[in-house]
């Protein structure tokens, strides 16, 4: 599918930055229509088919978190959220949300389509993987129905928690995972907010997947936030 046939929301109230993404957009092809308002936004999900949104947070009728609770009440539409916000606990709130991405505000042209390739391919990825339960990134392959892990065409043995986690993090290739979402899926919602247990964890997959744990190429951390399995 080429970016022409992806059509992408912009909610952006300031005008300067909502010509500057429009500009960076159409010039790589895509299609997209733009609002001002979390009212607009939501007007604009039920009625068109969209693909991707971006997202300011500071929007002058809605809270932008707000507008992920609500969209993830029904949607599973990507949400690559654009805000001056830069705390670590505003990024992994709207992560946790339900956003797929965050972008600080100010960023360049080229990081923002950088971002929006990533969600492309991963959309890309899940429609072609939708009939086979392998995926893969690079040499990693992991068989979903075996529940096999292959590195550059030799299969690794991992244990079953190692598994959980490999198979979480490449069920969302390219997306920030945090932690607390992480720890839920692999331990249960009564497990609390330790994380001592993955970190543990982490370090022993990556031992088995990375030529070189300390820059690891697979599996990013984002500091303060949690982990992404890269999508090359």
């Amino acid at each position: 599918m080429s970016q022409i046939n992806y059509k992408i929301l912009i909610v952006e109230d300031d005008p300067q930055i909502q010509k500057f993404i429009c500009h960076a957009l159409k010039g790589e092809g895509f299609a997209y229509i733009a609002v001002n308002s979390g009212q607009s936004a939501m007007s604009i999900l039920v009625s068109e088919q969209i693909d991707i949104m971006l997202l300011d947070l500071g929007l002058p009728d809605f809270d932008g978190m707000d507008i992920i609770l609500k969209v993830r009440e029904w949607s599973e539409v990507p949400i690559i959220v654009v805000s001056a916000r830069d705390q670590d606990k505003e990024k992994v709130a709207a992560l946790d949300n339900g956003a797929d991405d965050y972008l600080t505000k100010p960023f360049s042209t080229l990081e923002l389509l950088a971002r929006v390739r990533v969600v492309v391919r991963h959309l890309e990825k899940m429609g072609n993987q939708s009939s086979t339960a392998c995926l893969a990134v690079g040499g990693l392959k992991i068989d979903l129905e075996k529940r096999r892990v292959i590195l550059d065409e030799i299969e690794i043995h991992i244990t079953p928690m190692e598994y959980n986690l490999l198979a979480l993090l490449f069920k969302n290739i390219g997306k920030v995972l945090t932690t607390a979402f992480i720890l839920r899926e692999i331990w249960g919602v009564g497990y609390g907010t330790d994380t001592q247990a993955l970190r543990a964890l982490m370090a022993g997959l990556r031992r088995k997947i990375e030529k070189n744990p300390a820059k690891p190429r697979y599996i990013t951390t984002e500091i303060g936030v949690g982990y992404r399995l890269a999508d090359e």
